[in-house]
């Protein structure tokens, strides 16, 4: 689109029927948070503490001497605390996405937009570059003024010290993830070494990029443009939704005053329209004009506007956490949390446990052992040297746990049967490890007429007899 198209004004009427020119496409303008103390920002820290002490920590945990969670993708196997997982497994990510939906939307109908405004990663490591940047260039007026300032050594050196640090965070990011998909010790060891692989090195430097483009230089355009939750919120939303709101009631008419004055005899309202609520706002909306889809639930407005309220001695609360119905006196705030317990919610939190107990369930009665049978495909049936007929099958046998066992073969449908096993009658398999091991299953010819006739394969570990394995297949006569 030219620039000549941009700059064409559009003339609107506002509802107090005058007009206003409007352009439909503008500059983005950077927003400059302003730094605010209280309780949702100590909140909001010691989320930020947990979840990043939990990403960069817990690839470095280790569990019966291999990293504790590990997705290896080149292995297709997970290593969830102590439990393996296959690919025949993939039901229980099915599980775990469906569950993190139903719960997503249950939080949400009942809380909001809580999720975005303190465990968000975009929120998170937002509010972690912008700690750095104060640190470097000082709070929203000293940054506002660098940046407006002219090029000089004193600008550059800060920005290049913000950046570099921005930079090595950003790349410590990209290892961490990359971490979790191959075992974080041997990357580190790669890349001291001068030895990491291409695609290793692709991702680490991608998901560094990514980290620094979208907490550095993008930020709130995320959380407005990108981000598709913010879109789809509203239809998760009801009238008992805890909300951010501005007291439209108590707050207006808004004007400047002096402590200590009769403001209420001047017809004002509580609100002194100081805009410290929305200087602290990391999206920059002013949560006066009502809620709107680029609101993350911060509180960060809150924390402002109550430190005002304590400065000029008025009650707390002018903006706060509460519901539409609440804000309409429709029911009294202390009733809020009552209101969590509504049909929509008690729905999705039912689903939820059903989703989570069948899970859980099904992990608790998971055996760990998987196999996978086929039969020889040139030779459906042949006769054995004293006139049995004989199958041939192979046996794939996936140890799924954290422990070597050996494994005897045995089957049941086909009385009278022999079975042939190659080598020793017991298989050794290592852990998580897997072994092909080829079975032959002679009958009586008397036993076994024309078709398929239904038998299964028992694999049990010889050291663990409650590890077994009941597997279906058919032996073919003539």
């Amino acid at each position: 689109m030219s620039k000549k198209l941009r700059d064409i004004p559009v003339t609107v009427i506002k509802d107090d029927g005058e007009y206003e020119e409007i352009h439909l496409y503008s500059k983005h303008k950077k927003i400059y948070p302003r730094w605010v103390n209280g309780l949702f920002n100590r909140w909001r820290i010691l989320f930020v503490v947990i979840t990043q002490l939990f990403f960069y920590g817990m690839p470095w945990l280790q569990m019966n001497g291999r990293q504790a969670l590990l997705f290896n993708i080149t292995e297709h196997t997970f290593y969830i605390y102590g439990f393996v997982f296959l690919p025949q497994d993939f039901i229980y990510l099915t599980a775990l996405l469906l569950a993190s939906a139903i719960g997503l939307f249950a939080w949400t109908t009942a809380g909001g937009r809580l999720w975005c405004g303190y465990a968000c990663p975009q929120t998170v490591y937002t509010e972690i570059f912008l700690w750095i940047e104060k640190w470097v260039e000082g709070d929203r007026m000293a940054r506002i003024k660098l940046d407006n300032a002219p090029t000089t050594a004193h600008k550059i050196r800060l920005k290049a010290i913000k950046h570099s640090i921005w930079i090595i965070l950003s790349l410590w990011t990209g290892f961490t993830f990359v971490g979790y998909f191959t075992p974080i010790r041997t990357l580190w060891s790669e890349i001291t070494q001068f030895g990491l692989g291409p695609w290793e090195t692709f991702w680490v430097f991608f998901y560094a990029f990514a980290t620094y483009g979208n907490a550095g230089w993008m930020r709130e355009q995320v959380c407005k443009y990108m981000c598709p939750y913010a879109r789809f919120q509203s239809t998760m939303f009801d009238a008992d939704t805890l909300i951010i709101s501005y007291d439209a009631e108590r707050g207006d008419a808004r004007g400047s005053r002096k402590k200590g004055t009769d403001y209420k005899a001047a017809g004002l309202g509580d609100c002194i329209d100081c805009t410290v609520c929305v200087q602290v706002c990391p999206v920059g909306i002013d949560i006066r004009d009502g809620l709107q889809y680029e609101c993350i639930g911060c509180a960060a407005c809150i924390d402002a506007c109550d430190e005002i309220m304590d400065k000029m001695q008025y009650p707390r609360g002018l903006i706060r956490y509460t519901t539409e119905n609440a804000l309409e006196h429709k029911y009294p705030e202390r009733d809020i949390i009552k209101k969590i317990t509504r049909p929509r919610v008690i729905m999705y939190l039912l689903v939820l446990l059903i989703v989570l107990g069948t899970t859980i369930g099904s992990l608790i009665l998971r055996k760990p052992i998987k196999v996978n049978i086929s039969r020889d495909r040139v030779a459906m049936v042949r006769e054995a040297e004293d006139g049995w007929l004989e199958n041939s099958y192979r046996l794939q046998i996936q140890n799924a746990d954290e422990k070597a066992h050996s494994y005897i073969i045995t089957t049941d449908g086909l009385p009278g049967s022999r079975t042939i096993i190659e080598g020793t009658g017991q298989i050794f398999v290592p852990a998580t490890g897997s072994q092909d091991i080829g079975v032959r299953i002679q009958v009586d010819p008397g036993k076994a007429g024309p078709g398929g006739h239904e038998m299964h394969f028992i694999i049990t570990a010889s050291d663990n007899p409650a590890i077994q394995t009941r597997e279906k297949s058919s032996f073919i006569g003539r």
